[in-house]
This record gives C-alpha cells, structure tokens and sequence, in this order.
C-alpha cells in the first residue's frame, strides 16, 4: 500500500527536505506541496498531510485536515500544553482522526531530552541553552518548550527549580519553572543544552544537530505511523516506546515495523 503524502510548508528548510525523501520511498508518494499562496483544499487528495509550517500558521492547516478526516503529522514549532489542549478537544469531535506532534524529528535529540527528565528528579537547578540558524523565526524552540515541560511533570512531586532572579530579563523565559536561554546565529543548524547543578557538580546533557539529515528516520517513522493513530500522540519518544512516554502499543509496533521495512531510508536519517 502506498500512502499519499501532502507537505504544507514545502518550500522551507525541513519541507524540501520531506519532499525529498518521501520522492525516495517506494511506500510513500508525494501528492500536494503546498506554500503559503496555496489552497488548503490541495492537501484533500492525502491520507496524510505533514505539516513544516511556522507556528502561526500551523493551528489552521491542523484544523483543516482533522476536519477533513486526514491523518496529521506535525513537525512544526509552537505547540505548547495550551495548543496541545486545544487540539484534544478539537479530536473529541472525530473520533477517527489521528495527529502526531512532533517538536523535534531526530532521534538523538528525543533521547537527549529523555535522559533530562530522568536527571531532573535529582537537580533543583535546571536551565536550558537552545541554539538554531539565524533564520528560525520562533523562540524559544519547541524542542526546548517540550523538554521543560517535561522536566516540569518529572518533577511535579518536587516542585519548581531553582531560579532565582526571575524579574531579569536575562534570566531567560520561564517555562513549567526552568529559564530557557534562545541563541539564533549564523552558522548554527541546532543544539541543546540542559543544564543541571546541584551541590559541588554540575551536569549538562547536550545534544547537537550537524546535518538536516538527522530528521530523515523521525519524519519517516513519523509519517508510516500516522495511518495507524486516532487521537493525539506527542512527541518522537512515543513512536521509538521510551519508558514513560505514552507511547500506544499500536504506534510503537507500526514504528517498529516501519523501520525494519525500509532500514536503508532509517540509517540515512
């Protein structure tokens, strides 16, 4: 079977990039590229429509789809527990659609962004270093919005961090308590740093990206696993079954699946 596949927001960074690879799998067609002078009803021909817009933009293409009864998969910024609320209620009235919100396609950095909710139960003192290129339009990224919300529930027994001086700007946005620190350069693809300090030790998980190419497995696993979902699956950790993650076991078996399928698309990524 092969899947029909529309990108909203092909003519960016990570939509060309999409556009590729899907042109590349023998399972997947590329039926719609679609920018922002396009028509959403050009996404109706899909089963599932990828959406690598800007976090503006992103609500309304979600909307359109689900409403159409299209699978969604979301790689776009912006989606905070506030949109993600949105959503959910949004899904109660189809039953049948599926969206997966994905803030950061690369397996590496889920990982990274696991072992932080994993330390975090062991540091009062928690504050995040994001960097991206200097054309990335949002701040801070949804990467790091995701990782302190997360960090945010491994703590929910403990209470905040530790940030003191809130009231200086350069302390940097507070996010489920943990200050995160935005640096658009040039130069720069992407990498985070949590940073942990505690009594006489400071630890720091980082995680670094080189090459676009290292979303390639996440955007695959991403749009395989899609016609396989109903009601809403957040973040690449729940497709790869991280402990904890909320992974259904449809999902992570389709993942799973999907991967052995095709290893030579999972090794490019």
């Amino acid at each position: 079977m092969v899947t029909r596949v529309a990108v909203v927001g092909a003519s960016g960074r990570l939509g060309s990039l999409a556009c590729t690879l899907i042109e590349q799998q023998s399972d997947l067609a590329l039926v719609a590229r679609l920018d922002s002078r396009s028509d959403l009803g050009e996404m109706l021909g899909a089963d599932v429509v990828l959406d690598v817009t800007a976090p503006g933009v992103s609500p309304t293409v979600v909307d359109h789809a689900v409403r159409a009864g299209l699978k969604v998969l979301v790689g776009t910024s912006g989606w905070s527990e506030d949109r993600l609320r949105t959503l959910r209620t949004l899904l109660q009235s189809h039953p049948d659609a599926g969206v997966i919100v994905i803030p950061n396609f690369s397996v590496g950095s889920v990982l990274a962004t696991h072992l932080s909710t994993i330390a975090a139960r062991y540091f009062e003192s928690i504050e995040i270093v994001e960097t991206h290129h200097a054309a990335k339009v949002d701040s801070p990224s949804g990467t790091a919005v995701r990782t302190a919300e997360l960090i945010g529930h491994a703590r929910a027994e403990l209470g905040p961090v530790v940030a003191p001086h809130t009231d200086q700007r350069a302390r940097g946005q507070q996010v489920a308590s943990v200050p995160i620190h935005s640096l658009r350069l040039q130069g720069a693809v992407a990498r985070q740093d949590v940073h942990f300090g505690g009594t006489g030790e400071v630890l720091t998980i980082t995680h670094e990206t080189l090459s676009p190419s290292s979303y390639e497995a996440g955007i695959l696993l991403g749009l395989r696993a899609a016609l396989e979902i109903t009601g809403l699956v957040v973040g690449l950790d729940a497709l790869i079954g991280l402990s904890g993650s909320g992974a259904s076991p449809a999902a992570a078996a389709a993942a799973a699946d999907a991967a052995a399928a095709d290893p030579a698309g999972a090794d490019a990524e």
